[in-house]
């Protein structure tokens, strides 16, 4: 029996005894929590919604943890070291987009019938739009899924020595298996566990990088203004300045809390109206604060080895010197600096910020397959509870394999947060201007809309060139317009030719 405990302990790599008791312990009790609310989705209601009987505070801490993935909790600090705060702009489009979700998109989609997002699209505009808003939204959850689980591979194969593919691996099957057993239960409920791990870990990072060597707060005042900066006021399209950034967030921020499954989802597991609206600011007004957290992280994280430049290694130094690998930055603090058990606890925050996503991405996906299509079509598969079940988990099953395989696809990519951004607007911005053209023009028809449509996606695809000259973040913004406003405009002249044909 103890000549296995090496051989287990050898298995964590660099791990201390006390990170793999402590990482061992979160592990087990996020699978533990699945296993045990299994017993609450034996219906198809159960799974996709959690029979609408949640809590207000424990949605919105899930919306919470969906925002914060290892996106933002490996990627936000490795951007202001390697740069500034220009892109904790994007939080600051959070006020406006979760004030117009309360008060439209909330109630309307707690009154309407489906679990579906985008079940309303087919009575605007008919299957086609439906149909059509589904697959954007899968493409855009398994982009999301391959950067976060290729990000969280990063930062844990960092410090525990593993290879990152195995760790992609490793890590996309526990997701899958919890969110096969307890469905939007456990998604929501992981989340809260999640968001308080990753939060409690940031927190204990800032304090060991502030605390330890008073050069590095002293530093960190001197250099706070250049450091700290939110980007250039000036009015330019092809930087990322802040009206690029807060535009661009604001347009991402509307779509996540408008129109995007996941959150529709816990708009119906909340077991009420006001409880549905508290959890959107709950969970969109605590992101800010803690993307600030991380953002700070990330500029201690250069005081501190500007002060102790010797402690980083010659090989990711020479990197980031190149403006390559800030991603890395946060785990190498992680590995090389933070005491025992410690260590553990932000493997398990880096571990949650990624698990806290991805399984929202899995339930999601897989209750559009069923309801969008599978329910929609009539298939055999529908006809029972059982059948709907069947459907749930083998839907989960394969988009957490496809997620996987983009994760080992990104394998090379130099900044995730990055090409998330650019993969994010190309997939949300035809989506979002459907929305707003069926909420803004009330007379648009089934045709208008179609062009529209296809003009705003091929204006994406042309912005997301590389031989586009404005900045990638306006892909969204000026794609979703454009289907806004030619769709007006082809309904005026619809409605105009009917007239003189008269």
């Amino acid at each position: 029996m103890t000549g296995g405990v090496p051989f287990i302990l050898a298995a964590f790599g660099h791990l201390r005894v006390a990170d793999v008791i402590v990482l061992a312990i979160y592990l087990a009790g996020i699978v533990g929590l699945g296993c045990w609310l299994m017993r609450r989705s034996k219906t198809a209601e159960g799974f996709t919604t959690g029979n609408r009987s949640m809590a207000g505070w424990v949605v919105g801490f899930s919306i919470f943890g969906t925002y914060v993935s290892s996106i933002s909790f490996l990627a936000n600090p490795g951007k202001s070291y390697l740069g500034n705060w220009n892109p904790f702009v994007f939080g600051l489009g959070i006020p406006l987009a979760a004030w117009i979700a309360t008060k439209w998109f909330v109630p309307f989609y707690r009154r309407g019938g489906s679990v579906s997002a985008f079940a309303h699209l087919e009575d605007r505009f008919g299957l086609w739009a439906r149909w059509y808003a589904g697959i954007c939204f899968v493409l855009m959850q398994l982009s999301r899924m391959g950067s976060i689980l290729f990000l969280v591979a990063l930062a844990v194969g960092q410090l525990t020595g593993w290879s990152t593919a195995g760790i992609i691996v490793g890590v996309g099957l526990l997701v899958v298996a919890y969110t096969m057993l307890g469905g939007i239960e456990a998604v929501i409920w992981t989340d809260v566990v999640q968001s308080i791990v990753l939060t409690v870990g940031a927190l204990i990072a800032l304090w060991i990088l502030l605390s330890g060597s008073p050069e590095v707060a002293v530093h960190l005042r001197e250099h706070a203004s250049e450091k700290m900066s939110l980007g250039s006021l000036g009015a330019s399209l092809t930087e990322s300045t802040f009206w690029v950034v807060l535009i661009y967030g604001f347009f991402m921020n509307l779509n996540n809390f408008g129109i995007d499954q996941t959150y529709v989802q816990r708009y119906l597991a909340a077991k009420s109206d006001e409880s549905a609206k508290r959890s959107v600011w709950l969970g969109g007004l605590m992101y800010l604060p803690v993307s600030a957290l991380l953002f700070l992280v990330g500029t201690a994280l250069f005081s501190y080895y500007q002060v102790h430049a010797h402690e980083m290694s010659a090989e990711l130094a020479g990197r980031l010197a190149e403006g390559q690998d800030g991603d890395k930055v946060f785990p190498f603090f992680i590995a090389t600096q933070m005491p025992a058990g410690i260590t553990g606890l932000l493997v398990a925050a880096i571990l949650a910020a990624a698990m806290s996503s991805v399984d929202s991405s899995l339930n999601s996906s897989a209750t559009l397959v069923l309801e969008d299509f599978v329910r929609r079509t009539g298939m055999g598969m529908s006809k029972s509870q059982k059948g709907e079940l069947r459907v749930l988990h083998l839907a989960t099953a394969i988009f957490g394999l496809l997620g996987i395989g983009v994760a080992l696809a990104m394998m090379g990519v130099s900044s995730v947060l990055d090409t998330w951004w650019t993969l994010a607007g190309i997939f949300a911005g035809g989506v979002l201007g459907l929305f707003l053209l069926g909420m803004l023009v009330a007379r648009v028809n089934t045709r208008a809309a179609g062009i529209a449509a296809g003009c705003g996606v091929g204006l994406i695809v042309f912005l997301s060139l590389d031989a586009n000259p404005l900045h990638k973040f306006l892909t969204v913004v000026i794609g979703t317009s454009a289907i806004v406003i030619i769709g007006f405009v082809l309904t005026v002249v619809l409605e105009r030719g009917r007239g003189e044909s008269r």
